[in-house]
């Protein structure tokens, strides 16, 4: 096992909240960003948690890994739909990767030998 993603989360709660007490006001501005993009009509809560984790791995986020793994796990979502929305993040690194290589071969060449 990599990790305990249970600890993850229940141990990301517990210190949140001393940054909730340091700092109230970003934390209830995220937690109103959270609400207003949950109450949205086009995409069901299963569909907005695959694409979460999805980008948790695009970002290397593994709080947000715990948080929206156990919230696609609480919205129905299966291991098949799961692992295809990991697929397209994996394209996307790869994608990006592919990108940045453009960019950085071409910086490359803007550089007098």
């Amino acid at each position: 096992m990599l990790n305990n993603w249970k600890d993850q989360l229940s141990n990301l709660r517990q210190s949140a909240k001393t940054f909730a007490q340091a700092n109230p006001a970003v934390v209830e501005a995220y937690q109103g960003l959270n609400k207003a993009q949950a109450s949205g009509s086009a995409l069901d809560a299963k569909t907005r948690e695959l694409i979460s984790l999805a980008v948790a791995v695009t970002t290397r986020c593994d709080g947000c890994i715990s948080s929206h793994a156990a919230a696609a796990r609480q919205a129905g979502a299966t291991e098949a739909e799961l692992s295809e929305a990991l697929g397209t993040a994996i394209a996307l690194n790869a994608g990006a990767a592919y990108v940045y290589s453009v960019r950085a071969m071409e910086a490359f060449g803007q550089f007098d030998k």
